[in-house]
């Protein structure tokens, strides 16, 4: 009887904070793509880009097909989008992302989402417009993304 007993208290105790800590897809999902439009904004900061650089762990991989085809993680993987994505910092004019759907499991989250831009290009100083169709592969490790493999259309 104590044995049932110490196993009811067990249960009640630690199995409330094993599903409270469990990893939430969605929610992730709906935060990292709203920290992700928060940099394309035209009125992004640094701070923006941390923010969404806190959802990636430091040798991320990061491949946006056609234009980089290599996803292998390197050790400054976080420190060189963090040098790319300041960079183009206030580039758009104009920016908006919608997000359109989110599906998970085996260890990656995929968020599908169509965004529209406006702004100029700071080497060629041409205007570009540009409308999206995206969807990123998110390869998911302790709670952060370690792997993005991005697809444009």
């Amino acid at each position: 009887m104590k044995i049932i007993i110490s196993i009811l208290l067990w249960a009640t105790v630690v199995l409330p904070s094993v599903s409270a800590t469990e990893f939430n897809a969605k929610e992730f999902a709906n935060n990292y793509f709203n920290a992700w439009a928060a940099t394309q904004s035209p009125t992004a900061t640094k701070q923006d880009i941390e923010h969404y650089l806190s959802f990636l762990v430091d040798d991320i991989g990061h491949q946006h097909l056609p234009y980089d085809s290599d996803d292998t993680r390197t050790a400054d993987g976080k420190k060189s989008m963090r040098k790319g994505m300041n960079h183009y910092l206030g580039l758009h004019t104009s920016y908006t992302g919608t997000l359109v759907d989110i599906t998970s499991g085996f260890g990656v989250v995929v968020i599908r989402y169509d965004t529209q831009a406006a702004g100029v290009h700071p080497q060629t100083k041409k205007v570009m417009t540009l409308n999206f169709h995206t969807m990123e592969v998110l390869e998911i490790e302790n709670g952060k993304v370690s792997v993005i493999r991005k697809y444009s259309e």
